[in-house]
């Protein structure tokens, strides 16, 4: 099974908001953890969309697979994002654990009835809706962009979203190389590659396997934007 349910519920939080009115977010406390093993689907492509889940913590990737075999990533589902929300009957795209994985799954046709006694549910989950919206127009900006500098700093970029920016940060990368390759649209050896040219500029610098530090904000933002030259 990729999926296994979590008997411990946090106990105060499910009861504080049991008498409010409900918000997306309290619909989920109330539902248990499940924890998904790496490597394993919450869903796949072509699969009936019953259910909606909230990632609570790790990584996921979401991908396609085209009619010639070849996978495409599409993006990264990480803690506090939403995944499985369709407005259609089967889900579009697979999403697979890259790291132990928990979320909280509700089930799509107890949305639907509440949110007919609570429309501003609707309201929160279109909101989430833009969300997966924006993230696809984000990979559509990196795709644009020429060069392998400004494409892997810009996804750099994106993945210290929600983090405060400063001169030196760390940047958790839970997603294999090739992972990042296909999400870019690069080859792997690219991608290898163009981090050892950012880290030889001094821009960045590897922390293990799956970080990397930011040593100049300025001049990686400056070479997501293309304002500087290769």
């Amino acid at each position: 099974m990729s999926l296994q349910l979590n008997a411990g519920l946090p106990a105060n939080p499910a009861a504080s908001i049991a008498a409010e009115k409900p918000t997306l977010s309290s619909l989920f406390w109330r539902q248990p953890i499940e924890r998904i093993a790496p490597g394993f689907a919450a869903f796949r492509e072509g699969d009936a969309a019953k259910n909606i889940f909230e990632v609570v913590e790790g990584t996921l990737r979401v991908y396609r697979i085209l009619n010639n075999g070849r996978r495409v990533i599409l993006g990264f589902v990480r803690p506090g994002d939403l995944m499985g929300v369709s407005l259609r009957g089967r889900y579009l795209y697979t999403v697979e654990a890259i790291t132990p994985v928990e979320a909280r799954r509700l089930p799509k046709h107890r949305f639907e009835s509440l949110s007919e006694r609570e429309p501003h549910l609707k309201e929160q989950l279109f909101s989430k809706l833009c969300d997966e919206m924006a993230a696809v127009q984000d990979q559509m900006v990196l795709l644009s962009r020429r060069g392998a500098e400004e494409k892997l700093a810009g996804f750099f970029l994106l993945m210290t979203r929600g983090q405060v920016q400063n001169r030196r940060m760390l940047i958790e990368l839970p997603m294999t190389r090739l992972d990042i390759a296909e999400y870019l649209g690069m080859t792997i050896e690219t991608v290898s590659r163009t981090i050892t040219k950012l880290a030889g500029y001094g821009v960045i610098e590897t922390v293990g396997r799956h970080s990397i530090a930011v040593l100049n904000m300025d001049t990686l933002t400056a070479l997501a934007d293309g304002e500087l030259e290769n």
